[in-house]
């Protein structure tokens, strides 16, 4: 009887035992389901995102308005306890972080006392055991200028980036006139605008990426009338839509700014708005402290929004 050589028994184990190894990674991308982004990423969980908008940081209450400030201390630290009590991977404040000195209704008191409320507000938000985001609201600026908002939050820019697991985030400063010019010390305004630099830097940061994307700012970018804005609440809304569906990369816009929940489908891309942390007087009733818990899967991509106090629950499918 002839025997096989010696290196051709190796040779058939070898192949053998290659096959069991790719038959085992086979099975451990199905079952776990890890994917590999395009940009060469390994995004093998869901993103959780804490989301928290409109908080309102004040000694004071607005009785003209029906807005409860003076309990901002309390709802904050629940958010932060629950978001690292889930735990949350990151979380991002969506604007109007601090009320700003105009209060109507009442003798607002000494202006030069707001610069200390925020810094209050960011130490408590500063609890989050993660990575913490800010987007600059119109109330931010309301008798602060952009630096001195800056210094107090520990952030060197209104608008940037970041990417997390597989995702990129983009965070825009809509708080300019149609001018370009800063919002700072203006008191009143909701109207936001989106400068010619900031688009061109937008463009320029979604064609270099084919990450999933988020967008994140205060005004919405999905209203073209409000009333109060006496038009769009982001000035060159069309203008900026425009450059998110051309970049085929965005999935999602977070917004702010309304108080209520609100959601739009606009070039395939989801606009959601988020319900406010403040307390709002309706019918002589409290609205409970609100937040979102936001749940990003890579593999099943969905975006599932878990809602506290009236924040609405959604789960959304985004491009395959």
């Amino acid at each position: 009887m002839r025997r096989r050589p010696f290196f051709v028994s190796l040779l058939v184990s070898l192949r053998v035992s290659l096959l069991l190894s790719l038959l085992v990674s086979l099975f451990l991308v199905v079952s776990i389901g890890v994917v590999i982004l395009a940009d060469g990423d390994m995004a093998s969980e869901p993103l959780r995102i804490g989301i928290v908008t409109d908080i309102h940081a004040h000694d004071l209450d607005s009785p003209a308005e029906g807005k409860v400030m003076t309990g901002y201390a309390e709802r904050l630290f629940a958010f932060v306890t629950a978001m690292n009590a889930w735990p949350a991977d990151l979380v991002i404040e969506l604007g109007d972080f601090v009320n700003g000195w105009a209060v109507l209704g009442v003798d607002p008191g000494d202006p030069y006392r707001i610069p200390q409320i925020l810094e209050a507000a960011e130490a408590i938000y500063a609890r989050f055991d993660g990575p913490r985001y800010h987007v600059l609201g119109n109330h931010d600026v309301f008798n602060l200028s952009k630096e001195e908002y800056l210094e107090r939050v520990n952030i060197t820019s209104t608008y940037y980036s970041f990417a997390a697991r597989g995702y990129l985030f983009v965070v825009l400063d809509a708080q300019y006139d149609e001018e370009g010019d800063d919002h700072a010390h203006i008191y009143v305004g909701v109207r936001g605008f989106i400068p010619q630099p900031q688009l061109a830097w937008l463009a320029e940061i979604l064609a270099a990426t084919d990450k999933p994307t988020i967008v994140c700012i205060h005004q919405r970018l999905d209203v073209d009338f409000d009333l109060f804005a006496g038009g769009p609440e982001i000035l060159n809304n069309k203008e900026v839509q425009a450059v998110l569906r051309d970049s085929g990369v965005v999935i999602a816009v977070f917004q702010g700014h309304e108080h209520a929940n609100a959601y739009s489908l606009i070039d395939g891309i989801h606009y959601i708005t988020f319900a406010p942390l403040v307390e709002m007087l309706i019918d002589g009733e409290g609205t409970p402290p609100s937040w979102a818990q936001v749940t990003l899967d890579p593999v099943a991509r969905t975006i599932t929004i878990k809602g506290e106090g009236i924040q609405q629950d959604r789960e959304l499918r985004y491009w395959p």
